[in-house]
């Protein structure tokens, strides 16, 4: 059985150094270590992707060292995807299409075992679904990163957006969720070392994002699209109750449960609980395997999941097919 790492990172290294040529912000500079630091604006860095984040070459390596079958991956940009809905409409446009363009080179350089996902520039909706058209039909991405905010506006569910919701209905395919370090990052990074934010700033910036989608109407409106909840789901699974007790204001359809069972998740949870519980919530059917690496450990997500005890039917279904299902990915190609 061939393995699929739904929630994998890889970034091009020619997109961050360009990055460090702009003079103003958001930019990059070089940390000397073979990584960056990335700055949404001047004292505030969100991102530190050390060396491993650029080498597919080695990450894959890793990979194969594992000793579990072959490991095919799906990469998403994680906080990433922000970037080019914080940049002038054009410039988000050709940022984007580089991106996108890098993300396709790989794709073709190892067919079957790397999928790559769009950068869509947010902040003008029509050029938006022209990046999303060309990375989808023309250049063969399998996915779109959703940013959980449009730079510091949180709105995701803006009605503006209606028409590109729209159009990634009719493509069928994924938007993969991810928190973006632009919302409550400000406000709790500095406590604790991080710590705060990195534990629960994250999860809140995820999970109210996807609330939004829920409580808008987007999923009653969109009953085909496809979300792709990182990290179990963050925190709306576990408040559930919560959600349809106090939802009833939203004035939807169906209870807001409802919805969020109809999104997809990852198994990116160092807690067995937690991740039998996503389980449980989302069922086996709608649940992926991946581990967020080079954030966290392909060994220890593998191990969580043995302890968890998957019956061996349901195994295939979180390790490969629902992944091959769910983002419609082609099987492996012998180069």
């Amino acid at each position: 059985m061939r393995i699929v790492d739904s929630h994998f990172h890889w970034l091009p290294r020619a997109v961050f150094d360009e990055l460090c040529k702009r003079t103003g912000y958001p930019r990059a500079e070089a940390d000397g270590k073979g990584g960056y630091r990335y700055m949404r604006k001047p004292g505030n860095c969100t991102m530190r992707p050390w060396a491993e984040w650029y080498d597919l070459d080695k990450q894959f390596e890793h990979m194969d060292a594992l000793g579990r079958d072959t490991i095919d991956v799906v990469s998403s940009m994680g906080p990433f995807s922000v970037h080019y809905s914080e940049l002038p409409t054009e410039e988000g446009r050709e940022g984007a299409t580089i991106w996108n363009e890098q993300m396709a080179a790989a794709q073709r350089k190892c067919p079957g075992r790397f999928w790559g996902t769009a950068a869509v520039p947010l902040v003008d909706t029509a050029t938006a679904i022209d990046v999303m058209n060309h990375a989808i039909l023309k250049l063969g991405l399998v996915g779109v990163n959703l940013p959980g905010s449009v730079g510091s506006d949180p709105r995701i569910d803006a009605e503006r957006l209606e028409p590109f919701y729209d159009r990634v209905e009719e493509l069928d395919v994924p938007l993969f969720l991810h928190p973006t370090d632009a919302v409550f990052q400000e406000m709790l990074e500095e406590d604790y070392g991080g710590a705060l934010y990195l534990s629960l700033g994250r999860v809140i910036e995820v999970s109210v994002a996807a609330a939004r989608l829920i409580f808008s109407g987007i999923m009653e409106r969109h009953p085909k699209l496809k979300i792709v909840m990182s990290h179990t789901g963050g925190a709306l699974p576990y408040q559930a109750g919560r959600l349809d007790k106090n939802g009833k204001q939203a004035k939807l359809a169906e209870l807001p449960s409802v919805y969020l069972k109809r999104m997809y998740t990852d198994t990116v949870s160092p807690h067995a609980l937690g991740l039998k519980f996503a389980l449980d919530f989302f069922g086996v059917d709608n649940v992926m395997y991946g581990t967020d690496y080079p954030c966290w450990s392909p060994a220890e997500a593998l191990r969580l999941l043995d302890q968890v005890g998957v019956a061996p039917a349901d195994q295939e279904k979180v390790f490969s097919s629902n992944a091959r299902r769910i983002l419609n990915l082609r099987e492996a190609v012998a180069v």
